[in-house]
């Protein structure tokens, strides 16, 4: 589906097939010369027959398009090697650039995902060893293209719209925001989402993932936004509400790990077989290796987060990392 939100600002939606997500919603803002596109969908025949029969339905041609990634998973940049020409650059920040890199190369996804598998006591739990089917290899562009790196601060203009280039870690370390200060519009990707939260997850243990989305919530309300265009569901019209209502939901989440954890030693795998999850699912068992394996990266955000305030303590043993309380 495509609709015209604002004036030569196109919502593309593309289809995440057998993804609870289930849309990614790609933006096109049309220019004078260029045109900007925003995230693409997966590399699937599916997302692919729709953004080719959006941008011909728009009259758009990738050669007059650059396109900006908010950031390196798949669902917003697993289109990338079929949208990108000679003459359109591909845009994302320095961080997500160097992730995306790596994907291009499976065997450092997988090396990352037998680590966190490890790590995260998923492994010693008897989830078995098949990283391959986690959507960032199973759906990621698999061809080298050009990556033009932008920093906090840089400038986008697009017709009548100018953006500055906001750098929002969290949900991945360079995820990026757009920032349209005349008209007051936030292309969030999936920073701020309406009716889910995104994932904030811990997948090796160097930094405070969850510490670095909360500053960057910080970060954002201090803006003056009155749309928020998101990646995933509906736009947002009270930006600094919304940030409320998901900064609320990690402190009920950090006071749930904290609860789970109580007298025990607790792997980040243990932590989420007893986290409460918005899924379908009616047990933990029932959850599929890529969910598992989300949520025991987002537990591990969670409890590595209370090591970093002081309320846990972290040890580790045979590659497993253990959380009690301080």
């Amino acid at each position: 589906m495509i609709k015209e939100i604002l004036p030569s600002v196109f919502l593309i939606e593309i289809p995440l097939p057998k993804n609870p997500l289930r849309v990614l919603n790609s933006y096109l803002f049309r220019g004078d010369g260029r045109n900007l596109l925003v995230d693409t969908g997966f590399n699937l025949q599916e997302c692919w027959a729709v953004m080719e029969s959006s941008l011909q339905q728009l009259q758009v041609s990738m050669d007059d398009t650059d396109l900006f990634l908010t950031h390196a998973h798949s669902d917003h940049a697993g289109l990338v090697e079929y949208l990108t020409r000679p003459a359109n650059r591909i845009l994302m920040s320095q961080q997500d650039v160097y992730i995306l890199e790596a994907g291009l190369k499976d065997h450092r996804f997988l090396e990352a995902a037998a680590q966190h598998l490890r790590q995260s006591g998923l492994l010693a739990a008897g989830v078995p060893y098949t990283p391959q089917e986690e959507a960032v290899v199973k759906y990621a562009s698999h061809k080298a293209v050009n990556l033009t790196q932008l920093r906090e601060g840089d400038l986008l203009s697009v017709g009548a719209y100018h953006f500055r280039c906001i750098e929002t870690p969290g949900h991945t370390p360079g995820h990026m925001c757009l920032y349209e200060p005349e008209r007051k519009m936030l292309v969030a990707g999936d920073h701020i989402l309406a009716t889910i939260t995104p994932n904030i997850g811990l997948w090796v243990v160097n930094r405070d993932a969850l510490g670095e989305y909360l500053q960057s919530l910080d970060k954002v309300a201090d803006l003056d936004v009155e749309l928020v265009l998101p990646g995933h569901r509906n736009l947002i019209r009270d930006m600094r509400a919304r940030i409320a209502e998901i900064k609320e939901h990690h402190r009920q989440r950090l006071d749930n790990v904290l609860s789970l954890v109580g007298n025990k030693r607790m792997t980040a795998a243990q932590a989420a077989a007893g986290m409460k999850w918005d899924l379908t699912f009616k047990s933990w068992d029932e959850f599929p290796f890529n969910q598992k394996l989300h949520a025991a990266a987002e537990a591990m955000a969670h409890l590595y987060h209370l090591v970093i305030q002081g309320q846990l303590a972290m040890s580790c043993e045979e590659g497993i990392y253990y959380f009690q309380l301080a």
